[in-house]
C-alpha cells in the first residue's frame, strides 16, 4: 500500500492545488492551507531570488502547512540553480519537478529531508525518475491544462499502477467532486487541481482572465507550441485563432539544425512567457490564456475555500 499525499504532506485533503504560470501565488498558497490542502507555486512566476524568498517567508508568517514550489528542470530554465538553492535555504517541503531530469533537485531536497513529487506522462519516465529517488509521481493526463499527456486519466494511472512502488498523483480534467473520486477510486494517492482555481476570487489575474473560463468551453481548448516550443494548452481567443498554433517557418527551420534548437526554445519561452504575462495581467487584444478543458465546468468565480470544499465534499 502506497501512503495518500494526506500522510505525505501532512494535511487533511489529498489535493494540490497544482503550480500554474502567473496564476500561483502567496495569497492562494495561504488559502488552501487554511482549506485543509496546499499548493505550490512556479518558482518563475517571480522575476527574483529576493521575490521567491519573500513570498515563501509571507506564506510562512501566515499560516502552518506544506509549500511547494515547482521547478523547470530543463536546460531553458537558466534559473533553476538559483531558485532551488533560495528554497532549499528557506525549507521548502515539497519540490514538483516538470520538463527534464529532477536529479539534482532530487539529491538537493534529500539531503534536507524534503520531498519530490515528478510530472510524468507515460511509464517510461515515472520509472526513471522513480530510480533516481522520486517521493512520488504526478501522473499527467490529456485533461490537464498547460502542458497535458496524450493518454487518459484511467489509462495513464493504470500504466503506471502497474510499474511504479510510489504513490501516484493524477492531474489533469478535476473541476468537482465526482473528478476527484473517480481519480482516488482508480488508484491515485491524490490528485493535483489546476484550472478550476484560474476562476478563484484570490487567484492575481485578470477578471477578463476568470471569466473566459466560464463564457468558454471544453471545445475552444487547443494545443499550442507557439508559447515555449512545447506543447500547450490555451483557451482558442479570436487572438489565438488569428495568429495560430504552430511555429513559423524561421521557428521550424531553427528546430531542424540542432545547434539552433536550444537557442530556438530559449527564444520561444522568453518571448511565450511575455505574452502569457500580458495578458493574464492587463486588458490587451493580444488573449493567450492557459487552461485545461475542465473549464466546461466552471460556472461561476468562487473563493479558493469554496472550490475546495466543493472538491471534497464526498470523501470519507
Amino acid at each position: 500500500m502506497t501512503p495518500s499525499i494526506t500522510e505525505l504532506l501532512g494535511i487533511k485533503y489529498p489535493l494540490i492545488i497544482a503550480p500554474m504560470f502567473l496564476v500561483s501565488d502567496s495569497t492562494m498558497v495561504i488559502e488552501a492551507l487554511k482549506a485543509g490542502c496546499t499548493a505550490a507555486i512556479p518558482a518563475l512566476n517571480y522575476r527574483t531570488q529576493n521575490e521567491l524568498r519573500n513570498a515563501i517567508r509571507e506564506i510562512r508568517a501566515a499560516h502552518k502547512g506544506p509549500i511547494g514550489i515547482n521547478l523547470i528542470v530543463n536546460k531553458s530554465n537558466m534559473r533553476l540553480t538559483k531558485d532551488l538553492d533560495v528554497c532549499i535555504e528557506e525549507g521548502i517541503d515539497y519540490y514538483i519537478t516538470s520538463l527534464g531530469s529532477p536529479k539534482e533537485v532530487i539529491e538537493k531536497a534529500h539531503k534536507k529531508g524534503k520531498l519530490v513529487f515528478c510530472d510524468v506522462v507515460n511509464a517510461d519516465y515515472a520509472l526513471k525518475v522513480q530510480e533516481l529517488g522520486a517521493d512520488a509521481i504526478i501522473a499527467v493526463n490529456n485533461a490537464a491544462g498547460g502542458h497535458a499527456g496524450k493518454l487518459s486519466m484511467n489509462e495513464i494511472l493504470t500504466e503506471l499502477k502497474s510499474v511504479v512502488h510510489i504513490p501516484i498523483i493524477s492531474a489533469g480534467g478535476i473541476a468537482e467532486a465526482a473528478d476527484l473520486n473517480a481519480a482516488i477510486q482508480a488508484g491515485a494517492s491524490g490528485v493535483s487541481v489546476g484550472t478550476v482555481f484560474i476562476a478563484s476570487d484570490e487567484a492575481p489575474v485578470s477578471q477578463e482572465y476568470k471569466q473566459a473560463l466560464i463564457d468558454y468551453g471544453a471545445d475552444d481548448i487547443v494545443m499550442t507550441t507557439k508559447l515555449s516550443g512545447t506543447p500547450c494548452t490555451v483557451i482558442k481567443t479570436p487572438y489565438v485563432e488569428q495568429t495560430g498554433t504552430e511555429p513559423n517557418w524561421i521557428e521550424k527551420t531553427m528546430n531542424r539544425h540542432k545547434s539552433l534548437k536550444k537557442l530556438m526554445k530559449m527564444i520561444l519561452f522568453v518571448r511565450g512567457m511575455k505574452k502569457l504575462r500580458s495578458a493574464a495581467y492587463d486588458f490587451t487584444y493580444k488573449k493567450v490564456w492557459c487552461a485545461g478543458p475542465s473549464i466546461e465546468k466552471v460556472k461561476e468565480i468562487r473563493p479558493i475555500r469554496l472550490i475546495v470544499a466543493d472538491l471534497v465534499r464526498d470523501l470519507p
